[in-house]
């Protein structure tokens, strides 16, 4: 079988923490910032997690070395 190429999309986007969660940073962080309001604005700042069968794809998708 050949090597599983890493998914460079993902790999910008994504990080996997030590034990195993996939983190991710929220997106409407771009631009157009006026018209939102300060509470969303600051939600937008945390990170957010992956969990379950999606975060096992995220998982696939980075390749070997990403555990």
């Amino acid at each position: 079988m050949p090597k599983l190429k890493t998914h460079k999309g993902i790999k910008k986007r994504v990080k996997v923490t030590a034990r195993g969660k996939v983190k991710f940073h929220k997106h409407n962080k771009g631009h157009l910032q006026s018209n939102k309001s300060g509470n969303r604005r600051r939600r937008l700042r945390r990170t957010k997690t992956i969990t379950g069968p999606y975060a096992d794809k995220m998982i696939q998708l980075l390749g070997p070395g990403a555990r």
